[in-house]
Parts: C-alpha cells; sequence; structure tokens
C-alpha cells in the first residue's frame, strides 16, 4: 500500500505524545508493509528540523518514493483553497494532500488534526477530489495505519 507521510509524521518520531505510533508506521515501511511517498515539500519542511529528525529521514530515505511537485498537484491544492477547505495561510497542507492524491496514494499519514486529520476536512478534500475527478484518499494519523499483524491490520 503506497502512503505519504507529511512532515509530522518525521517529527511525531521525538514527540512524547506520538513516538510510539510513529515508530510502529516506520518499522512497518521497514518491512516493506507499507511503500513509503514523500514529497520534495516535507523535504524543504525539514530542512530546519533537529539532527535527530533528519537523521530518521536520511535512514528511510532509501525506502522513499519522492513525488514531484507537479502543475496538477498545484492546481489541484488551489482548488481546494477555491473550496475553503483551509485558508490561504495553510496551503502547504493541502499540497500534502494533493500531491497524496495526485500519487495515487491509498493514505495520507499525519499528526496535523487541525487542518489534515480531521473529520470534517477529509470529507472536504475528498468532495473537491470528486469533484476535480479523483478518486477518495483516505486520511489517518500513523497510529491508525500501522499495527499488529495478528490483529489483522
Amino acid at each position: 500500500m503506497r502512503v505519504y507521510a507529511d512532515t509530522s509524521v518525521f517529527g511525531g518520531v521525538f514527540d512524547a505524545e506520538f513516538a510510539q505510533a510513529s515508530r510502529a508506521f516506520f518499522e512497518e515501511v521497514g518491512q516493506d508493509r507499507l511503500r513509503l511517498v514523500v514529497s520534495a515539500v516535507v523535504e524543504d519542511e525539514l530542512r530546519d528540523a533537529p539532527a535527530s529528525v533528519l537523521k530518521v529521514w536520511e535512514e528511510l530515505k532509501p525506502l522513499m518514493e519522492s513525488q514531484e511537485v507537479t502543475d496538477e498537484a498545484v492546481a489541484l491544492s488551489e482548488a481546494y483553497l477555491a473550496a475553503g477547505v483551509v485558508g490561504p495561510k495553510w496551503k502547504r497542507d493541502c499540497l500534502h494532500v494533493a500531491l497524496a492524491t495526485v500519487a495515487h496514494c491509498a493514505v495520507l499519514v499525519s499528526w496535523n488534526f487541525r487542518h489534515i486529520v480531521n473529520f470534517r476536512k477529509i470529507h472536504q478534500y475528498n468532495a473537491v477530489n470528486a469533484l476535480e475527478g479523483y478518486p477518495v484518499i483516505s486520511i489517518h494519523s500513523p497510529l491508525e495505519v500501522s499495527g499488529d499483524e495478528e490483529e489483522g491490520l
């Protein structure tokens, strides 16, 4: 399964609240259960991250597929903004969703509960996707995506 991870998931590895689930998510990537997709936007947002976060990025780099920021993705992110999913200040959040959608990822994972992993926002993103001819994208926290195989996840 192709899964787009935004910047918050990498930082989550060192956040007390999100560390366990972030590490479990990346373990599944390392075990080839999930195909990790990122973008230049994630890499750009990580430029000033602490060395520990950059180390995680570098260790996972061989397992990543990078989605380019295309005109198609930019146009879709602008459609989200035009529909009022979020305000212009949060256009990078829209771009993450658009990049995951255009890359045909099954899931986008994030710890951003305000602008991405948000019940109302998810429906709004997918309503725009439908209007623009794109499929529905599942949006979840890493906690919801990684799990124990014995539990059937």
